[in-house]
């Protein structure tokens, strides 16, 4: 089995030695392929880590009618609030902490115009509630302004619900771009092992007349395309992993100095291994493709 096995990898390089200008055209298409699929990923990725942080910080402040500040009152509208699917957290302030917080908000000036009206705060009791998903917030904030008891909902209007749509479509249009280009590299190496297949047409004719199982006759053909896609994640690995640590290094890890870029360890070893796995798979998926339809064998 095992001879077998290694038989059929020792082919594999064989057919990709024959055909070494054409393998090697195809694991560099492979490569672009994949260090166009690093870019993204590695984008998108911090993408995603900056937009959940912006979208964490996004509080829908409900305020609390004068009328319903008892003890009671406020934890009915609590209660209210979290039994509403998509609710992460809930937070109360009471309407002294609401004036302090944004008296220190304001200038000194500001600040001491403020302080002549705390002993007649006018100020609401609030909760500040955050949400799992930013594109539920709209939503969210309409049945919370339906609770009895609640004065008024706030959670920044039109500019909140575009800027979590926003980065919804920035993540979606990521991906797609990542799976298109995968299907790229497919095509290529599906491509390589049917130019193959016709260019030892003779060879596999010989094969099935001595006898030969179609397993047998397959399986070099599937390790060709394996071994083209493994080449062709190489370069994109060892380049991903050198030029991000030198990257967030250069950069503070950090992003304009706002943004904190996600940690080269072990994130970029899962991001490694991804274009590894992704540079085997495509080479056997588009091998096995060309083989199921340009290797007509009998049963």
């Amino acid at each position: 089995m095992f001879h077998r096995f290694f038989r059929h990898i020792k082919e594999g390089f064989i057919g990709v030695g024959r055909h070494f200008g054409m393998a090697i055209s195809s694991a560099s298409a492979v490569m672009i392929t994949l260090v166009l699929i690093a870019v993204f990923v590695i984008l998108t990725w911090n993408i995603q880590t900056v937009t959940s942080t912006i979208e964490s910080s996004i509080s829908i402040v409900a305020s609390i009618d004068y009328e319903a500040e008892s003890e009671s009152s406020r934890s009915n509208i609590e209660t209210a609030i979290k039994a509403i699917p998509g609710i992460d957290t809930v937070e109360f302030r009471d309407k002294d902490e609401e004036f302090t917080y944004y008296a220190e908000m304001q200038g000194e000036e500001e600040r001491d115009f403020y302080e002549q009206y705390r002993s007649s705060n006018p100020f609401h009791d609030v909760f500040l509630v955050s949400v799992e998903d930013g594109l539920d917030i709209q939503e969210i904030t309409s049945q919370i302004a339906t609770i009895n008891g609640v004065y008024g909902v706030y959670d920044g209007g039109t500019n909140t619900y575009t800027l979590v749509s926003l980065f919804a479509n920035i993540r979606i249009f990521g991906g797609a771009l990542v799976i298109a280009l995968c299907l790229l590299a497919t095509y290529l190496v599906y491509n390589t092992i049917k130019i193959t297949i016709a260019s030892r047409k003779d060879e596999i004719w010989i094969m099935r007349n001595v006898g030969a199982k179609n397993g047998y006759i397959r399986a070099p053909f599937l390790v060709e395309g394996v071994i083209i896609g493994g080449l062709g994640s190489l370069i994109p690995i060892i380049l991903t992993i050198v030029l991000y640590y030198l990257m967030y290094d250069n950069l503070g890890g950090s992003l304009f100095g706002a943004f904190t870029l996600v940690e080269p360890f072990p994130f970029i070893l899962y991001v490694a291994l991804g274009l590894f796995v992704t540079g085997i798979g495509v080479g056997f998926i588009g091998s096995y493709i060309s083989v199921c339809k340009y290797l007509r064998l009998r049963r």
